[in-house]
């Protein structure tokens, strides 16, 4: 009953990439788990994302082999680059004419399910995300075009890294269809 892997890349390869998501970087700064950005990867890889940009402290799969680990090969297929500081990610994304979206609890914040992505008129968007204890320090919200929260009931107000990435891409998916 289950696709081969062989269906899965013939279904994959003839699929259309949605629109939200083929303009879409994923920014993981500051990210202290290998392990969470291994499975950012994964999900970068799932939702078609082309590019991921690391900063700060975050390992990379050259530093640290659990990234590679948890990544199980995604991070061959997805382009990422390293920017030991914010500024030179920030520079970076200017030039690739992105507006940058930091997915963090703010004052400023607006659900991410009320976001109408559609009304950006932008070749590029670049989702942030932070540390998992501290999330973004202030250098990357003031930088940020925007700030996204993602609606949570619970009492914990918090999901790992890989979720929210999650949640963010298929949010994507949904409005680019």
């Amino acid at each position: 009953m289950k696709l081969t892997t062989e269906e899965l890349f013939i279904r994959h390869a003839k699929a259309d990439k949605p629109s939200l998501l083929s303009k879409s970087i994923i920014c993981l700064h500051n990210i202290r788990s290998a392990y969470n950005v291994g499975a950012v990867f994964r999900n970068a890889d799932a939702f078609g994302i082309q590019q991921i940009f690391l900063s700060g402290f975050t390992p990379t799969p050259e530093t640290n082999i659990e990234v590679s680990k948890t990544a199980i090969g995604a991070e061959e297929h997805v382009t990422w680059s390293y920017f030991a500081q914010w500024s030179d990610c920030t520079s970076k994304l200017q030039q690739k004419k992105a507006q940058i979206f930091a997915v963090e609890q703010t004052k400023k914040s607006k659900p991410l399910t009320e976001f109408n992505f559609n009304g950006v008129a932008i070749p590029n968007m670049a989702f942030v995300f932070g540390n998992e204890v501290k999330g973004l320090d202030d250098e990357v919200l003031v930088s940020a075009d925007h700030h996204l929260i993602i609606p949570q009931f619970g009492t914990k107000h918090s999901l790992n890294i890989s979720v929210a990435t999650g949640v963010v891409m298929y949010d994507l998916l949904c409005k680019s269809i």
